[in-house]
């Protein structure tokens, strides 16, 4: 490959593969910054015969192009979409690659990426502070399986656990709740989203009987507030359990990357039992994908021999996806941990530039601390909502402040956002929401609030 093509943008490059011998037609494509697209409506073409619509070729290319527009409008959802190794790693495309079974045996094909998977996990397990012979793990399809595997070691441990976990918790983890018909506690959350530390004491002194599986959020999902696993850990003594009859799961599905170069919150050498990460957030990767840790010692309660695969299957799914090993691998060597470091100070910076702009433009906003989700008021227009792509929940909104976003685009959405407003509350007889009961009256800038909380 040539260092042209290593340089080329996703769209050239695609553009290029369609097009091999230059018959590259000029393609009608909306004006930069248009609005949100509009799903296609499309079918599975038969070769052969007569087509009256567009080729194959021309609709990836025009939704190609409406993908590239809109890489400056995504601030609403986890995921780093900027990434340079996708010209660089895409001939393995043509192959393959099935990571099925225990990533540390090997297996009969030799169509798979096991050496690349334990590369990344022993990074991770140096990272979390755990021994590579004191550890197991393996590269998920994502969060939600790294959760959904946490917490099912926690059960087959302790099969009368009841599965505590905050109301801010990803949705996941009450689904696993159900998918294993666990009994669970859902705890109260302070005003910023943190567990309530009293009300999961006093839950489960109520539950003192039965063992205790903990759902520990690092960084929830619309908040981005931070369960203090040391706070936690020391009610679990003070409630009377002891280490056999508790176990710790930590979702820090965006922060998990974040957290070790800020302070060392996750940690095996406390007694925790698993950290889940999703590869596809913070670090970037063009598939779903996730990390799981656990402790080699617990994971014989879940490690089925199958002949069929010659191998050891401890997974939840089963076939796992080779190439998103190879592109974890691939970033975490380009950038290390001096580059992933920048990116924390970077996006920590922005997030708390953007709160400070909304703030004096007098809009209802809150950043938790070691926070990269700033939460604001919700836009009253939906078509707006749409445009920026952000997240609502009741009457807020939020922008999560990845790698990827520059202060170029922040400065674009916080005037269009004052613009838009001005149009929303003109005629002075409505105004943005009252969010006082969801972010604090101190970050409310509705008119109620204004008056107790006037910023020096």
């Amino acid at each position: 490959m040539t260092p042209r093509s290593l340089a080329m943008t996703p769209r050239s490059l695609a553009r290029r593969r369609l097009f091999p011998n230059g018959e590259n037609k000029k393609q009608k494509v909306a004006p930069p910054g248009a609005g949100p697209r509009k799903n296609l409506e499309l079918e599975v073409m038969e070769p052969g015969l007569k087509n009256d619509g567009p080729s194959l070729d021309n609709i990836l290319v025009n939704y190609l192009d409406t993908l590239t527009q809109r890489v400056n409008f995504h601030l609403g959802y986890p995921v780093n979409i900027c990434y340079d190794h996708y010209a660089t790693l895409a001939p393995l495309l043509q192959f393959h690659l099935n990571n099925c079974g225990d990533p540390f045996l090997q297996n009969t094909v030799d169509f798979h990426s096991k050496d690349f998977e334990v590369a990344v996990l022993n990074w991770f397990a140096q990272l979390w502070e755990i021994e590579q012979d004191q550890y197991w793990g393996y590269v998920t399809n994502g969060g939600t399986e790294g959760n959904l595997h946490g917490i099912l070691i926690g059960r087959e441990l302790l099969p009368e656990g009841i599965l505590y976990a905050s109301k801010d918790s990803h949705y996941s983890v009450f689904k696993a709740a159900r998918m294993y018909r666990m009994d669970s506690e859902t705890i109260n959350t302070s005003i910023n989203g943190e567990m309530d530390y009293s009300d999961l004491r006093a839950k489960l002194l109520q539950n003192k009987d039965k063992p205790a599986i903990i759902n520990v959020t690092i960084g929830t999902t619309f908040k981005g507030a931070i369960d203090d696993v040391d706070v936690i850990l020391e009610i679990l003594k003070d409630c009377g359990y002891s280490q056999d009859r508790f176990y710790i799961h930590c979702d820090a599905a965006l922060c998990g990357l974040m957290t070790p170069f800020i302070n060392n919150m996750i940690s095996f050498k406390k007694p925790i039992g698993s950290v889940t990460i999703s590869g596809h957030k913070f670090l970037g990767c063009p598939m779903p994908c996730g990390v799981q840790i656990t402790r080699k010692s617990y994971i014989n309660n879940l490690s089925t021999n199958v002949e069929y695969i010659a191998s050891v299957d401890a997974t939840i799914s089963g076939s796992r996806n080779g190439l998103t090993p190879i592109f974890l691998w691939y970033s975490l060597s380009a950038k290390g941990q001096i580059g992933l470091q920048k990116d924390v100070k970077k996006c920590l910076d922005n997030a708390k530039y953007l709160k400070d702009r909304l703030q004096q433009a007098g809009i209802s906003v809150m950043l938790n601390e070691l926070s990269i989700i700033v939460v604001l008021e919700r836009p009253r227009d939906h078509e707006f909502v749409r445009r920026w792509q952000l997240s609502c929940v009741k009457d807020m909104a939020h922008v999560i402040v990845m790698p990827g976003i520059t202060r170029e685009m922040l400065d674009n959405f916080i005037s269009e956002l004052v613009q838009q407003r001005k149009q929303w509350y003109r005629d002075g007889k409505a105004e943005g929401p009252c969010v006082g009961e969801d972010i604090g009256a101190q970050n409310c800038a509705c008119s109620y609030h204004k008056i107790d909380y006037i910023s020096p």
